[in-house]
């Protein structure tokens, strides 16, 4: 596959997760020992993954991702992305605040014949934290 090619793949992935809440898509763009490392610990197989993206979705119903920026090359294609949702339901213990959220992050996701082997993500979760009221702001900010 072209990095053309691999980089539609990741527009899709995008928009069926987190436009339409389609948890099927891991089942049919991932290998079966697909794993997600993100910022708390790696998650081994499509349904780890798509067990934790439900959470996300609990606790973020109305949750959307805009790709802001995409590289390609080789079998790998990053991208710097924009969430946006309100929190309204528990999510990491913390209880529903009713806050809108915004969350930048980068994602990388390496290719293999035409899936997806495994997947990079680091977000910023202290700002999350910050807008959710769990952590305060910086003295210098």
């Amino acid at each position: 596959m072209t990095t053309e090619d691999n980089k539609a793949l990741v527009r899709r992935y995008v928009d069926e997760l987190f436009q339409q809440k389609n948890l099927a898509i891991f089942d049919e763009l991932c290998v079966p020992d697909f794993v997600l490392y993100n910022d708390a610990v790696p998650l081994q197989g499509p349904e780890a993954v798509k067990h934790f993206h439900s959470t996300v979705f609990i606790a973020f119903p109305d949750i959307q991702m805009t790709i802001e920026h995409m590289l390609a090359e080789g079998d790998t294609v990053a991208w710097r992305y924009t969430t946006h949702g309100t929190h309204q339901g528990n999510n990491m213990g913390i209880p529903p605040t009713g806050k809108q959220v915004t969350v930048t992050g980068i994602s990388f996701v390496r290719f293999s014949g035409g899936k997806m082997v495994e997947q990079w993500t680091y977000s910023d979760a202290v700002g999350l934290l910050r807008q959710l009221g769990v952590l305060p702001a910086p003295s210098w900010a």
